[in-house]
Protein backbone atom coordinates (compact mmCIF):
# COMPACT_ATOMS: atom_id res chain seq x y z
CA UNK A 1 0.00 0.00 0.00
CA UNK A 2 1.40 3.10 -1.13
CA UNK A 3 1.53 6.27 1.02
CA UNK A 4 1.81 10.18 0.02
CA UNK A 5 1.72 13.10 1.83
CA UNK A 6 4.12 16.39 2.44
CA UNK A 7 5.43 17.75 5.14
CA UNK A 8 6.50 21.24 5.88
CA UNK A 9 10.33 21.89 6.52
CA UNK A 10 11.12 23.09 10.09
CA UNK A 11 12.42 24.84 11.57
CA UNK A 12 12.66 27.45 10.33
CA UNK A 13 9.89 27.58 7.65
CA UNK A 14 11.68 27.04 4.14
CA UNK A 15 8.96 25.10 1.92
CA UNK A 16 7.81 21.33 1.98
CA UNK A 17 8.92 17.93 1.07
CA UNK A 18 6.53 15.86 -1.10
CA UNK A 19 6.93 12.11 0.25
CA UNK A 20 5.71 8.22 -1.12
CA UNK A 21 5.95 5.75 0.41
CA UNK A 22 5.78 2.08 0.61
CA UNK A 23 6.53 -0.81 3.22
CA UNK A 24 9.89 -1.27 1.80
CA UNK A 25 11.03 2.23 0.02
CA UNK A 26 10.66 5.84 -0.25
CA UNK A 27 10.16 8.69 -2.81
CA UNK A 28 10.86 12.35 -1.87
CA UNK A 29 11.00 15.34 -3.54
CA UNK A 30 11.88 19.19 -3.21
CA UNK A 31 10.47 20.94 -5.89
CA UNK A 32 7.36 18.14 -6.90
CA UNK A 33 9.56 17.13 -9.73
CA UNK A 34 12.74 15.43 -9.33
CA UNK A 35 12.49 12.26 -6.73
CA UNK A 36 15.51 10.84 -4.61
CA UNK A 37 14.04 6.77 -3.99
CA UNK A 38 15.68 5.28 -1.18
CA UNK A 39 15.27 1.74 -0.03
CA UNK A 40 14.87 0.68 3.71
CA UNK A 41 16.93 -1.95 4.65
CA UNK A 42 15.73 -4.06 7.31
CA UNK A 43 12.44 -3.46 9.66
CA UNK A 44 10.98 -0.16 9.35
CA UNK A 45 9.95 0.20 13.06
CA UNK A 46 13.49 -1.48 14.58
CA UNK A 47 15.52 0.80 12.09
CA UNK A 48 13.46 4.08 13.36
CA UNK A 49 14.00 2.88 16.88
CA UNK A 50 17.63 2.06 16.11
CA UNK A 51 18.48 5.43 14.50
CA UNK A 52 16.66 7.98 15.91
CA UNK A 53 19.21 10.54 16.59
CA UNK A 54 19.52 14.46 16.68
CA UNK A 55 21.32 15.91 14.18
CA UNK A 56 21.41 16.22 10.33
CA UNK A 57 21.81 13.43 7.48
CA UNK A 58 21.99 10.33 10.19
CA UNK A 59 19.57 8.29 7.77
CA UNK A 60 20.95 4.81 8.26
CA UNK A 61 18.25 2.93 7.94
CA UNK A 62 17.93 3.65 3.80
CA UNK A 63 19.79 3.24 0.93
CA UNK A 64 19.84 5.90 -1.94
CA UNK A 65 19.21 3.41 -5.00
CA UNK A 66 17.84 5.95 -8.15
CA UNK A 67 16.71 9.22 -8.89
CA UNK A 68 14.09 10.09 -11.12
CA UNK A 69 14.70 13.46 -12.80
CA UNK A 70 12.66 14.77 -15.61
CA UNK A 71 10.34 11.60 -16.06
CA UNK A 72 14.23 9.81 -16.56
CA UNK A 73 14.94 6.86 -14.27
CA UNK A 74 18.84 6.05 -13.24
CA UNK A 75 19.39 3.44 -10.83
CA UNK A 76 22.37 3.38 -8.73
CA UNK A 77 24.67 0.71 -7.28
CA UNK A 78 22.44 -1.39 -5.23
CA UNK A 79 24.20 -2.76 -1.60
CA UNK A 80 25.01 -5.85 -1.05
CA UNK A 81 23.36 -6.51 2.39
CA UNK A 82 19.98 -5.69 0.41
CA UNK A 83 17.47 -8.35 -1.76
CA UNK A 84 18.11 -6.57 -5.43
CA UNK A 85 15.15 -8.30 -6.52
CA UNK A 86 12.99 -6.55 -3.68
CA UNK A 87 15.11 -3.13 -4.63
CA UNK A 88 14.46 -3.51 -8.09
CA UNK A 89 10.57 -4.01 -7.26
CA UNK A 90 10.31 -1.62 -4.83
CA UNK A 91 12.00 1.24 -7.62
CA UNK A 92 9.31 0.33 -10.26
CA UNK A 93 6.24 0.21 -7.75
CA UNK A 94 7.45 3.75 -7.06
CA UNK A 95 8.04 5.13 -10.26
CA UNK A 96 4.69 3.57 -11.34
CA UNK A 97 2.78 5.64 -8.55
CA UNK A 98 4.90 8.89 -9.44
CA UNK A 99 3.79 8.71 -13.29
CA UNK A 100 0.41 9.09 -12.48
CA UNK A 101 0.72 11.00 -8.92
CA UNK A 102 -0.51 14.95 -8.39
CA UNK A 103 1.79 17.03 -6.08
CA UNK A 104 1.36 18.28 -4.01
CA UNK A 105 0.27 15.84 -1.88
CA UNK A 106 -2.05 16.00 1.25
CA UNK A 107 -0.76 17.63 4.39
CA UNK A 108 0.56 15.28 6.73
CA UNK A 109 2.23 17.00 9.65
CA UNK A 110 -0.97 17.93 11.48
CA UNK A 111 0.35 17.85 15.00
CA UNK A 112 2.03 21.26 15.27
CA UNK A 113 4.51 22.52 18.18
CA UNK A 114 3.30 26.58 18.59
CA UNK A 115 5.40 29.17 20.53
CA UNK A 116 3.03 30.96 22.87
CA UNK A 117 2.33 34.54 22.83
CA UNK A 118 3.08 36.16 26.51
CA UNK A 119 0.50 37.89 27.55
CA UNK A 120 -2.60 35.85 26.79
CA UNK A 121 -1.07 32.21 25.71
CA UNK A 122 -2.67 32.26 22.28
CA UNK A 123 -0.30 30.22 19.21
CA UNK A 124 2.32 32.89 18.11
CA UNK A 125 4.35 31.02 16.11
CA UNK A 126 5.34 27.91 14.42
CA UNK A 127 8.32 26.00 15.91
CA UNK A 128 7.77 22.13 14.34
CA UNK A 129 5.00 19.93 13.06
CA UNK A 130 5.36 16.36 12.33
CA UNK A 131 2.85 13.18 11.01
CA UNK A 132 2.65 11.03 14.64
CA UNK A 133 1.78 11.67 17.72
CA UNK A 134 4.18 9.15 18.99
CA UNK A 135 6.81 11.57 17.41
CA UNK A 136 6.09 14.36 19.54
CA UNK A 137 7.79 13.36 23.02
CA UNK A 138 11.49 13.35 20.88
CA UNK A 139 11.41 16.63 20.19
CA UNK A 140 13.40 19.21 22.24
CA UNK A 141 11.30 21.58 24.22
CA UNK A 142 12.08 24.46 22.34
CA UNK A 143 10.91 27.80 23.01
CA UNK A 144 12.60 29.92 20.44
CA UNK A 145 10.98 30.77 17.40
CA UNK A 146 13.30 31.43 14.01
CA UNK A 147 13.02 33.29 10.94
CA UNK A 148 14.42 32.25 7.68
CA UNK A 149 17.76 33.92 8.03
CA UNK A 150 19.03 36.87 5.57
CA UNK A 151 22.19 34.43 4.41
CA UNK A 152 18.90 32.11 2.58
CA UNK A 153 16.32 35.21 1.95
CA UNK A 154 17.08 38.75 1.66
CA UNK A 155 15.00 41.62 2.83
CA UNK A 156 16.43 44.74 2.32
CA UNK A 157 16.58 47.30 4.65
CA UNK A 158 15.57 50.63 3.47
CA UNK A 159 18.24 53.70 3.34
CA UNK A 160 17.37 55.18 6.38
CA UNK A 161 17.57 51.70 8.37
CA UNK A 162 20.88 51.32 6.18
CA UNK A 163 22.10 54.35 7.53
CA UNK A 164 20.89 53.56 11.14
CA UNK A 165 22.90 50.45 10.23
CA UNK A 166 19.97 48.38 11.16
CA UNK A 167 20.35 44.54 11.67
CA UNK A 168 18.33 42.79 8.78
CA UNK A 169 14.55 42.54 9.06
CA UNK A 170 14.67 39.10 9.61
CA UNK A 171 16.22 39.29 12.77
CA UNK A 172 14.34 42.11 14.01
CA UNK A 173 10.95 39.66 13.18
CA UNK A 174 12.66 37.22 14.83
CA UNK A 175 13.50 40.01 17.90
CA UNK A 176 10.14 41.26 17.96
CA UNK A 177 8.50 37.32 18.23
CA UNK A 178 10.53 36.52 20.63
CA UNK A 179 9.68 39.53 22.79
CA UNK A 180 5.85 38.83 22.45
CA UNK A 181 6.74 35.63 23.87
CA UNK A 182 8.08 36.83 27.18
CA UNK A 183 10.49 36.76 29.71
CA UNK A 184 9.48 33.30 29.95
CA UNK A 185 7.97 31.72 27.27
CA UNK A 186 6.27 28.50 26.23
CA UNK A 187 5.22 26.43 23.45
CA UNK A 188 2.52 23.40 23.40
CA UNK A 189 1.74 20.74 21.26
CA UNK A 190 -1.52 20.65 19.15
CA UNK A 191 -3.34 18.68 16.67
CA UNK A 192 -4.89 20.26 14.19
CA UNK A 193 -7.85 20.05 12.27
CA UNK A 194 -9.63 21.67 9.21
CA UNK A 195 -12.02 24.11 11.53
CA UNK A 196 -9.78 25.68 14.36
CA UNK A 197 -7.82 27.59 11.05
CA UNK A 198 -9.13 30.64 12.82
CA UNK A 199 -7.46 30.05 16.12
CA UNK A 200 -3.88 29.55 14.31
CA UNK A 201 -2.03 32.20 12.25
CA UNK A 202 -2.67 31.27 8.88
CA UNK A 203 1.04 32.53 7.36
CA UNK A 204 2.42 30.75 10.73
CA UNK A 205 3.23 33.75 12.63
CA UNK A 206 0.85 35.79 14.15
CA UNK A 207 0.04 39.24 11.99
CA UNK A 208 -1.95 41.32 14.12
CA UNK A 209 0.24 43.74 15.50
CA UNK A 210 -0.61 47.16 17.55
CA UNK A 211 1.98 49.14 16.57
CA UNK A 212 2.46 50.41 12.58
CA UNK A 213 6.33 50.22 13.46
CA UNK A 214 5.98 46.16 14.12
CA UNK A 215 3.36 45.74 11.49
CA UNK A 216 5.48 46.68 8.80
CA UNK A 217 8.17 44.80 10.10
CA UNK A 218 6.03 41.49 10.02
CA UNK A 219 4.43 42.39 6.53
CA UNK A 220 7.93 43.22 5.04
CA UNK A 221 9.20 39.86 6.32
CA UNK A 222 6.18 37.59 5.42
CA UNK A 223 5.89 39.07 1.65
CA UNK A 224 9.40 38.68 1.22
CA UNK A 225 8.86 35.17 1.95
CA UNK A 226 5.41 34.96 -0.52
CA UNK A 227 7.14 32.41 -3.20
CA UNK A 228 7.23 29.94 -0.14
CA UNK A 229 4.23 30.44 1.73
CA UNK A 230 1.80 30.11 -1.38
CA UNK A 231 2.81 26.62 -0.33
CA UNK A 232 0.60 26.27 2.66
CA UNK A 233 -2.92 24.37 2.23
CA UNK A 234 -5.67 25.80 3.13
CA UNK A 235 -5.33 29.18 3.00
CA UNK A 236 -8.44 31.85 2.02
CA UNK A 237 -8.44 33.23 -1.67
CA UNK A 238 -7.82 36.72 -0.11
CA UNK A 239 -4.53 35.38 1.75
CA UNK A 240 -3.51 33.67 -1.70
CA UNK A 241 -4.15 36.71 -3.76
CA UNK A 242 -1.61 39.37 -1.50
CA UNK A 243 0.96 36.28 -1.59
CA UNK A 244 0.76 36.21 -5.36
CA UNK A 245 1.03 40.33 -5.68
CA UNK A 246 4.21 40.18 -3.51
CA UNK A 247 6.10 37.24 -5.32
CA UNK A 248 5.54 38.51 -8.38
CA UNK A 249 8.41 40.27 -7.54
CA UNK A 250 10.75 37.07 -6.80
CA UNK A 251 9.90 35.46 -10.22
CA UNK A 252 12.68 32.82 -9.71
CA UNK A 253 11.53 31.65 -6.64
CA UNK A 254 7.99 31.31 -8.20
CA UNK A 255 8.96 29.30 -11.07
CA UNK A 256 10.92 26.62 -8.89
CA UNK A 257 7.97 26.44 -6.18
CA UNK A 258 5.38 26.37 -9.08
CA UNK A 259 4.62 22.53 -9.15
CA UNK A 260 3.85 22.39 -5.38
CA UNK A 261 1.24 25.63 -5.18
CA UNK A 262 -1.99 23.47 -4.02
CA UNK A 263 -4.10 26.41 -5.68
CA UNK A 264 -3.97 29.34 -7.70
CA UNK A 265 -6.05 32.53 -7.35
CA UNK A 266 -4.83 34.22 -10.47
CA UNK A 267 -3.47 31.84 -13.01
CA UNK A 268 -2.70 34.59 -15.63
CA UNK A 269 -0.68 36.25 -13.10
CA UNK A 270 1.58 33.20 -12.62
CA UNK A 271 1.70 32.43 -16.39
CA UNK A 272 2.88 36.07 -16.51
CA UNK A 273 5.77 35.63 -13.46
CA UNK A 274 6.55 32.03 -15.34
CA UNK A 275 6.83 33.13 -18.32
CA UNK A 276 9.19 35.99 -17.08
CA UNK A 277 11.65 33.65 -15.35
CA UNK A 278 12.06 31.73 -19.00
CA UNK A 279 12.73 35.03 -20.43
CA UNK A 280 15.35 36.32 -17.80
CA UNK A 281 17.10 32.50 -17.70
CA UNK A 282 17.63 33.01 -21.10
CA UNK A 283 19.17 36.36 -21.34
CA UNK A 284 23.08 35.75 -21.00
CA UNK A 285 23.64 39.31 -19.01
CA UNK A 286 20.86 38.26 -16.29
CA UNK A 287 21.83 35.21 -13.73
CA UNK A 288 19.54 33.29 -11.96
CA UNK A 289 20.71 32.92 -8.43
CA UNK A 290 22.37 29.23 -7.68
CA UNK A 291 20.76 26.80 -6.47
CA UNK A 292 21.24 26.06 -2.39
CA UNK A 293 22.97 22.65 -1.57
CA UNK A 294 19.79 20.20 -0.17
CA UNK A 295 19.14 20.27 2.78
CA UNK A 296 19.30 17.14 4.95
CA UNK A 297 16.97 14.76 6.87
CA UNK A 298 17.56 13.28 10.46
CA UNK A 299 15.15 10.60 10.23
CA UNK A 300 13.72 7.83 7.83
CA UNK A 301 10.64 10.01 5.85
CA UNK A 302 7.95 7.76 7.08
CA UNK A 303 4.53 8.78 9.71
CA UNK A 304 7.09 8.59 11.96
CA UNK A 305 9.64 11.54 10.59
CA UNK A 306 11.23 14.86 11.44
CA UNK A 307 12.43 16.86 8.80
CA UNK A 308 14.90 19.70 9.51
CA UNK A 309 16.62 22.44 6.98
CA UNK A 310 20.70 22.43 6.92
Amino acid sequence: MMRAYSQRLLPPYSGFVQIAESESARAQSFDGINWEIQFLSGDKQTNEQKYRVQGYGLDRGYYNVASLKNQELKTFMFPSCVDHDQVSESIHELTEFLSTAQVPFPAGDIFEYWLLDGADESPLALIYSCCDESLMDTYPGQTEWTALPHSKMQVENTEDEQGRNEPPVNHRFQRLISNQAGINPRAAWFKRDQNDGDDFPRLLVREDWQEQTDHDLCQRYLMRKAPRLLMLQGLSANERERLELAAKQHVFEVAHYYPMYPEINDQQLMNTIRVEAKLRRATPQTSEPSKKKKRSIDTPLDKNMRIIEN
